[in-house]
């Protein structure tokens, strides 16, 4: 169909969205999770088109994927066992039907739906949420979207340039952020080189970043390292912190003073992409205590939890072969990193 940003369209019902599945309940791969049936029928805004997303399981870089769109409607994990990651929810163009408004009224269009002589059923998309076969009794391994991620999608190379235009097109990014991606690309390739071969002019070179964007009003430069040796006690602070609290993330060069050399914090990486929103005023979305591991399935509990913050996600500024993915993953914050307002 093409949807942009911003089209409206219509959950199709529970029905022709089952006779475009298998009997594991996929579409070209791609899982139909049980927590979508609750949006059949119902109309929605494309928030982004998904035609490429980001491996977060085999970290193979950037990936491509057919007639894929964005709701602003996340995984609520309660058919897998709690997981509170908030997942962006994956959709196929098949699942969905254009809407057009006419005043107060919408006039629905009939989808295109791919059949399927399957014979799927609710129970069969349930039982696609669990690995099947030989595990341990004690053991359960969950099937996602998350954890499914390489299976529906294909290697996009980040040098391919129908990406960058259907960014533009579908109405994903507009031409001063891709202006802004492709000058900070730049920017890092050249301080990457320069510092495999000279460390000191490397670091000249971010001081005359810092300097123009300091002009500009931009942001700092957003690789900088920790300080802190691997393997030794980072700090750490408990502020107990509840969703609806009203927070404020800390300073950059703060929160770069708790880091170790690998730029983690208690073992949680602080992210290039979390740069943007320091100093910034938000509340507290969700305190995450377990989540599935998109590598192995497995619910995985936290002895501490680390806290999720109101619309502030992935905009994909910095992120090596991924720039302008629209998949917005919630970064996970450490409460060191943040203070009570």
């Amino acid at each position: 169909m093409g949807y942009r940003v911003g089209d409206w369209v219509e959950v199709c019902s529970k029905e022709e969205i089952l006779s475009t599945l298998d009997k594991r309940g996929r579409l070209e791969e791609l899982p139909f999770m049980p927590q979508m049936f609750q949006y059949c029928g119902q109309k929605f805004q494309v928030f982004k088109r998904a035609h490429k997303t980001c491996d977060t399981v085999t970290k193979t870089g950037g990936r491509r994927l057919a007639d894929g769109i964005h709701l602003d409607l996340r995984c609520d994990g309660v058919a897998y066992a709690g997981c509170q990651a908030d997942c962006l929810i994956f959709w196929k163009e098949a699942w969905l039907k254009p809407v057009q408004e006419s005043g107060v009224a919408a006039v629905s269009v009939a989808p295109v739906v791919i059949r399927s002589k399957s014979g799927c059923d609710e129970a069969d998309v349930l039982a696609g949420t669990v690995k099947q076969g030989l595990l341990p009794a004690d053991e359960t391994v969950y099937v996602c979207q998350a954890t499914l991620l390489p299976q529906y999608t294909t290697l996009l190379p980040w040098w391919d340039p129908r990406q960058y235009l259907e960014d533009y097109t579908s109405g994903n990014v507009g031409l001063k952020r891709i202006f802004q991606g492709f000058s900070y690309a730049g920017f890092y390739l050249l301080w990457r080189g320069v510092s495999r071969l000279w460390w000191g002019l490397g670091r000249y070179l971010i001081r005359a970043y810092d300097g123009f964007q300091a002009w500009r009003g931009g942001l700092p430069f957003p690789r900088r390292e920790g300080t802190i040796p691997a393997g030794q006690l980072t700090p750490a602070s408990k502020l107990d912190l509840q969703p609806g609290d009203l927070v404020r993330v800390k300073s950059y060069e703060f929160i770069i003073s708790t880091l170790d050399t690998n730029n983690k914090t208690r073992g949680l990486y602080f992210d290039a992409e979390m740069v943007p929103f320091c100093g910034g005023t938000y509340r507290v979305r969700t305190r995450l205590n377990k989540f599935l591991d998109e590598n192995t399935g497995k619910l995985i509990t936290t002895k501490g939890a680390s806290i999720i913050l109101e619309d502030v996600w992935c905009q994909a500024r910095y992120s090596d072969c991924r720039l302008f993915c629209p998949r917005s993953i919630y970064p996970w914050w450490r409460e060191i990193w943040l203070e009570r307002v």
